[in-house]
């Protein structure tokens, strides 16, 4: 009795919990985002396979083991959104069979977040959908820039860390055009109404100073046409001004702000966003507007088709690469929000 009694005390003054090590993958177009997470944190990105079969079916192989480790997967799910999305699911599916101790998802662009609530009768909310399927798969926490909906957080009953691109591109723009900050001259534009909290954080992460206007977009109906008139909420005369927003999808919106601020005697126009959506045809609207320079962010990869002169990509990696140390060291990440 007394040896089985000694046999336990050894076991427990001696017995050490393993460290869990991280792994990061990527999908196929979360590769480099990830191998730039990957380099900041001095680590090696880790190997997985996708395949494709002719009938459209995704196949993703782990080839290596990640049994008790802290499992990081780098995906977008950008266009095609659903392609994305089922890779990620899968992929989870599978770090969960090889028994993974905890899989975190990158999710740099979350796509379905335009449809966070129903604006009229039979509609989904396609948002909530998603975070069903990826926390059913076995995903145990989400980090993604610039939800599109702050709402969409509470559609998971796991963790969601939303980390914001604001301070990154304010960092920009102070360098930037810091004569005109230093000058008072500088106008921040939200291109609608809902975006107002969005640019007013971004113009304090500039200067306590700054001055705001905002886009009222109204819409009139006849028989003959839609016509859109746009009104100028704030000063912006003589003013260099910076359109901020959450994503560039079409660019319609964004254009036609920058030529009513210019009809409205702003001296210059730059834009900035998080998420480079540009579908068609917004690298030619861009192309061919009054925007100086239109800045994003490199959650979604820019194929070099869309890369011109006008387009400034700044990436957002570190910040994400900041987040999932913080999160491995299970020490504080709220700062990274700010």
């Amino acid at each position: 009795m007394s040896s089985g009694a000694n046999f336990n005390d050894n076991v427990c003054d001696h017995f050490e919990l393993p460290v869990r090590g991280v792994k990061v993958f990527a999908g196929r177009d979360g590769r480099g985002f990830a191998e730039a997470i990957c380099k900041e944190l001095g680590i090696k990105l880790s190997k997985a396979d996708t395949k494709v079969f002719a009938d459209g079916e995704i196949a993703v192989s782990i080839e290596e083991s990640v049994r008790g480790r802290d499992v990081y997967v780098v995906q977008p799910t950008c266009k095609p959104a659903n392609d994305h999305l089922m890779e990620i699911l899968i992929m989870v599916d599978a770090l969960k069979r090889a028994s993974a101790y905890h899989i975190n998802l990158v999710i740099p662009y979350f796509g379905y977040a335009r449809q966070d609530r129903k604006t009229r009768s039979r509609e989904p909310i396609t948002a909530k959908l998603v975070a069903n399927m990826l926390e059913h798969a076995g995903a145990g926490r989400v980090i993604a820039a610039d939800l599109h909906a702050g709402q969409i957080q509470g559609f998971f009953d796991i963790p969601v860390d939303q980390l914001l691109g604001a301070p990154l591109l304010a960092s920009y723009f102070k360098e930037k055009l810091k004569d005109d900050i230093n000058n008072s001259n500088i106008t921040v534009v939200s291109p609608d109404i809902g975006g107002v909290a969005r640019a007013r954080k971004f113009a304090e992460n500039i200067s306590s100073s700054i001055d705001l206007a905002i886009v009222d977009k109204r819409r009139f109906h006849d028989k003959v046409n839609v016509c859109e008139v746009m009104d100028i909420i704030g000063h912006v005369d003589g003013r260099t001004c910076i359109i901020v927003d959450d994503m560039v999808d079409t660019a319609g919106t964004m254009v036609k702000a920058a030529a009513a601020l210019k009809e409205r005697g702003a001296k210059a126009v730059y834009a900035c966003a998080t998420h480079a959506v540009l579908s068609d045809p917004a690298v030619q609207r861009i192309s061919d507007s009054v925007i100086e320079e239109l800045v994003l962010t490199d959650t979604i990869p820019l194929p070099p088709e869309k890369a011109i002169d006008k387009i400034k990509i700044v990436s957002i990696a570190p910040l994400f690469a900041d987040a999932l140390r913080n999160i491995h060291n299970e020490t504080s990440v709220s700062a990274l929000f700010q």
